[in-house]
Formats: C-alpha cells, structure tokens, sequence
C-alpha cells in the first residue's frame, strides 16, 4: 500500500468503521426508518450526563431533527450513562480487527472525538463529529482528520505524531496482512507524508499544508467522494 493509500486508509477507516460500529450497535438507523417523534425534545432519561437541547444540536450540526432523536435513542440504549469511556470504546472498535490491535489507534480516534478532553465522549461530542465525518465539507473534513494526527493539539503534525499513527494502524492491519509488512515501512510512510506535505521544508505539516496538498491531489478527493458514495449506498440499501 503506498503513501497515498495508507493516508486514505487512514481518513477512510474512520468514517467507514465508524459507521459499522453503529450499526452493529443499533446506534444508526437508515434515515428512511426514522420514526416521527412529533415535537418531543430528546428524551432525557435519568443519565449521569443530559445533552444540549435538540435546537442547539441541530444547528450545531448537519442532521435534522428526527435523525438527531434517532440518534439519541441508539446512543442512550447503548450508553445508559450518556457517556462512552475510553475502554469502552477501544472494546467495541478492537471487535472489527480480531487479527491485530487495534488499542493505540482507537486511543487517537477517541482523542479526537473527545473535544473538551474529559476522559469520554458525550452525546454532544459524537453527534457533533459524526456531522463532519458523514456530511460535512471537503474542508470540513480534512480538519477533522489533521485534528486526528495532531496528537498534541499544538497546530501542527510533527514526524513524531505521524509515526505513531502510522505505526498504531500497521497494529490494527495486523502483523499477519500479506504482502508481509516491513518493520521499517511506517518510517518510510512518514518520510514521503512529509516529502509531500511539508511545503516549507521546517520539520512539521500545518492545517494549510495539509488542506492544500489533500484538495490538489485527485486520488484523495476522489476515494473521499467514495467514502461519502459508501454512506449513502448504506443508506439506500437498508
């Protein structure tokens, strides 16, 4: 898999997986089973956490109304607390990769759903980051996927970081995937993410960076247009 596919394998992984777990969770209908709730607001059970109001989500997000009480009826049935901590999500996520370990990259993904870094991923958090991943912008998105490398959250990518990304999801691969992988190959990946990414030659990738070279390269628009085509044949199909 060259540097092209690893950095698509990387952004893809995210939404497709995601999208899986959700549904093997019951947490996602398809949108043509949504139930009329009338003018109810979300139901608020007694949970340790209550979400913003479905106005605010609403116009926080890309998701109407009705989609956004389905949501919440499969997030609350699976997280009666309201929140999903980190073990928890790396259990559900490690289920898809039985063949390697998926533990560190799970730990990234669930960093970057965790906006205001508490230790779990409210409601709020996950509805707000499905939006993006699921229907919001090119830009839109590739933000959300440097916020994913950008482990530090200091505005730029270093090699460090992208190393162990790079070497949390030859983990998740497995070290069974054939063509057999190269214990050298995760360095080789950073050097060419950086020999493409790394316009100023000073050692990081910043959002501008990153955003350009994504939005000039043509396989990576198009395989992001096939991640989005993924989601909506789900759709149709269910």
């Amino acid at each position: 898999m060259g540097i092209q596919g690893m950095e698509l394998f990387a952004i893809g992984v995210v939404v497709i997986l995601f999208m899986a777990v959700l549904k093997q969770f019951g947490i996602l209908e398809p949108i043509s089973s949504f139930e009329d709730s009338s003018d109810s607001d979300l139901e608020l059970s007694t949970v340790r956490h209550q979400p913003e109001g479905l106005d605010q989500l609403q116009a926080q997000t890309k998701f109407t109304r009705k989609e956004l009480q389905s949501l919440y009826r499969g997030f609350k049935n699976e997280c009666p607390s309201g929140m999903v901590d980190e073990e928890t999500f790396k259990t559900i996520y490690s289920q898809f990769f039985p063949q390697g370990d998926a533990s560190t990259y799970a730990h990234f993904l669930f960093n970057a759903f965790d906006m205001d870094r508490n230790g779990s991923i409210r409601f709020e958090d996950f509805v707000i980051g499905l939006s993006v991943l699921l229907r919001g912008s090119v830009t839109e998105k590739l933000n959300w996927a440097f916020n994913l490398y950008d482990i530090n959250k200091d505005g730029y990518i270093t090699k460090e970081e992208m190393l162990a990304i790079m070497k949390s999801i030859y983990d998740m691969m497995g070290r069974y995937t054939y063509p057999c992988v190269r214990d050298d190959a995760p360095s080789e990946h950073v050097d060419k993410f950086f020999q493409k990414m790394d316009k100023n030659r000073d050692g990081v990738v910043t959002i501008e960076e990153f955003i350009e070279t994504c939005q000039k390269d043509e396989n990576i628009m198009n395989s992001m247009q096939l991640f989005e085509n993924h989601w909506m044949m789900e759709q149709h199909q269910n």
